[in-house]
């Protein structure tokens, strides 16, 4: 019987190799015979070596080859550490940073020669959001906050992490322009309804604007947001292929199921900043709640107009607070060419929009949201300097429910669970275990932000000024941000 497993064997064996030799061979016709690759016309076979090598070569230099500060969107250093704050690890590190404090742009903080005591610290304030200007005010308890995502761009579990996290730690929730879904309503949290160029959640079968839908909207958010653009794609509205667009998705945004989900690049119905500003206040006193706006910055036309027109009308008339996105955002898929080079960045945008409010006298009554890239204690108490009352982040929270920069929210392939709707891919972001990691990013952040604040010599973190952080211009050379900035 021996010699019998034995032929069995060699046959086994020569009937895989015959198999492998015909599939070369139909692969070697192929490359020759094709016209659209030309390195596999003229190197067949081993000429699939480049695709494979290119395809793994961004996970190669994530993982192995960049340094932990030149990655790009997010660098290694920035990613663990959100990491460690999510897993409450701790932030501390030894021996010495590995931040260039040479390289531009680099932010410095002015320590103060007597920082403030522990006896002397105090709890950074709430601020209320719409105060003397509609019936039901918010009052917003954290410097942090998580930045509009949609149900749909993200998948449901990431949504219940966020919701539970959010609710836990006292910060609110953007819903994104996806609508509201029953997942950002399990965790119990505070929520920000924003409403779309394709007014997702708040529409008529015809694509209008639904007074009915946004009064019932309203028993469950604290305000509404109009969002004009955002800085991953200023000038583009959102898509969701319609094989994403689920019954439930189609349900929740309004729209037919397995249709192509397809925003308008700006609001059909605003036109101009009166126009602007009329929605606001029908928004405004049809539910009761504050209405802001949402925008990146080109340039400062759109403040100056917005401010002149406020002044034009009556402080009444102004939004409850302006979202500042930065050109640097991107959660959602945007054309590369809008990603690269459209719109401010948020170092430019935010003391621009700033300014304008102040020098019209509106800052007390408008309250300024910065966004874009702000995912560390730095970077969000370089805004507070700058002159905004919270801090927005989005990709911060993908990172802490578990997001490892991928890139490919736009495919329906996260591996993590984040940015897909494949049953598959996210059994692997357990909620509750996620929950509590948002929940130790929210606090580890405003730690963090008051910690620095002390060490200026602040009680709290809405204390700090221009003249408390410096900006690297040139290796050596560093600038105050109130000389860079003076304001009004």
């Amino acid at each position: 019987m021996s010699w019998l497993s034995g032929v069995l064997t060699q046959g086994v064996g020569v009937l895989i190799g015959l198999v492998l030799a015909l599939i070369l061979l139909v692969l070697l016709v192929y490359d020759l015979t094709q016209q659209k690759h030309s390195v596999l016309r003229n190197f067949p076979v081993i000429g699939h070596l480049r695709y494979w090598l290119e395809q793994l070569g961004e996970y190669f230099r994530q993982y192995f080859f960049a340094n932990d500060r030149e990655e790009m969107p997010f660098n290694r250093a920035t990613r663990a550490w959100v990491y460690r704050e999510a897993k409450n690890e701790g932030g501390a590190i030894g021996f010495g940073s590995t931040n260039d404090r040479r390289e531009p742009g680099t932010l410095l903080f002015v320590n103060h020669p007597f920082p403030v005591l522990e006896e002397d610290r105090l709890p950074t304030p709430p601020l209320v959001i719409g105060e003397g200007a509609c019936d039901q005010p918010f009052l917003a308890r954290s410097v942090v906050n998580i930045s509009g995502m949609s149900f749909g761009a993200i998948s449901r579990p990431a949504i219940q992490a966020l919701s539970r996290g959010a609710g836990q730690a006292g910060c609110w929730m953007d819903t994104g322009e996806g609508g509201l879904s029953p997942y950002h309503l399990e965790g119990d949290c505070d929520l920000i309804m924003q409403v779309g160029t394709a007014k997702y959640g708040v529409r008529n079968p015809d694509g209008s604007f639904s007074p009915e839908k946004a009064r019932e909207i309203a028993r469950s958010v604290k305000a509404f947001e109009i969002k004009l653009s955002q800085g991953a794609k200023p000038g583009k509205g959102g898509v969701l292929p319609g094989a994403k667009v689920t019954e439930e998705i189609a349900r929740i945004r309004g729209i037919p199921e397995g249709e192509d989900s397809i925003s308008p690049n700006r609001h059909p119905d605003i036109a101009n900043i009166d126009q602007l500003l009329d929605r606001v206040c029908s928004l405004r006193d049809l539910t009761g709640r504050p209405v802001g706006v949402k925008t990146a910055l080109g340039d400062e036309s759109f403040m100056t107009e917005l401010c002149e027109a406020v002044l034009r009308r009556g402080v009444q008339d102004a939004p409850d607070f302006l979202t500042i996105d930065g050109g640097e955002g991107g959660t959602g898929a945007a054309p590369q060419t809008l990603m690269d080079h459209m719109s401010l960045p948020i170092a430019e945008a935010l003391p621009m929009a700033v300014d304008a409010l102040r020098s019209a006298g509106l800052k007390d009554r408008v309250r300024v949201i910065a966004s874009g890239k702000l995912v560390t204690p730095a970077r969000a108490a370089w805004a507070l300097c700058t002159g905004a009352d919270f801090v927005h982040s989005a990709r911060g929270f993908m990172f802490a429910i578990g997001c490892i920069q991928a890139m490919r929210c736009h495919t329906n392939t996260c591996p993590t669970g984040v940015a897909t709707h494949n049953r598959r891919l996210q059994r692997g972001l357990v909620v509750e275990d996620k929950a509590t990691r948002v929940v130790n990013y929210v606090r580890s952040l405003n730690r963090d932000i008051d910690m620095i604040a002390h060490s200026c010599g602040c009680r709290h973190a809405r204390e700090l000024g221009r003249q408390h952080v410096r900006i690297v211009e040139t290796a050596g050379r560093s600038v105050p941000l109130n000389v860079l900035y003076p304001g009004a």
